[in-house]
């Protein structure tokens, strides 16, 4: 959920000096995120989220303008709410959980 609040305060930021940051924020929780989507055995999420920390690389800009570039914000937000709703890890430390019968 912290990627798809930092991409919508990137859209405000876009055009200045501290959209730097919003980069770095953004591919960083992108990788974090597809790291935990790897663990869940869930790999159809890898490429939608290695695609935004690619998009969002701040080392290697790719130059994209106007629109698009504001529509693929909130596309990638939309990747970021629906992997934090649909990909679960099991924690299997769980000290709630219900005894092997």
């Amino acid at each position: 959920m912290l990627g798809a609040i930092v991409l919508l305060a990137g859209v405000a930021l876009v055009s200045s000096e501290a959209y730097i940051a919003i980069r770095f924020g953004v591919s960083i929780l992108a990788l974090i995120v597809a790291v935990f989507a790897w663990q869940a055995r869930q790999w159809w999420w890898l490429p939608l989220l290695v695609g935004v920390a690619v998009l969002w690389n701040p080392v290697f800009i790719i130059q994209i303008e106007g629109d698009v570039w504001l529509a693929a914000h909130y596309v990638a937000a939309i990747v970021f709410i629906a992997v934090a709703v649909l990909v679960k890890i099991r924690n299997p430390d769980d000290r709630n959980k219900r005894p092997a019968r």
